[in-house]
């Protein structure tokens, strides 16, 4: 799947006229990247038309899933 396909599953659906897969290819446009979502204040998704608290929230959840991984990964990999 492409960054926006797995990123329409998190703010799936969409709103009236434009698809998620529409928003999520207009939050990474934005914001260059995961990367450069990452890195985003909650606040600044919840200006994006199509992102309600939920959504960002699962946004938010799915960054913190990834970023506890790298950690537990690096730790191991100190080891």
């Amino acid at each position: 799947l492409s960054d926006a396909e797995l990123l329409s599953i998190l703010i799936s659906p969409g709103i009236k006229g434009k698809s998620a897969e529409k928003i999520a290819e207009e939050i990474l446009a934005k914001f260059g990247a995961f990367k450069g979502m990452a890195n985003q204040p909650l606040s600044k998704l919840l200006e994006i038309k199509g992102l309600g608290d939920v959504k960002v929230i699962r946004i938010a959840s799915a960054f913190e899933i990834a970023r506890r991984i790298v950690n537990q990964v690096l730790k191991e990999y100190e080891r």
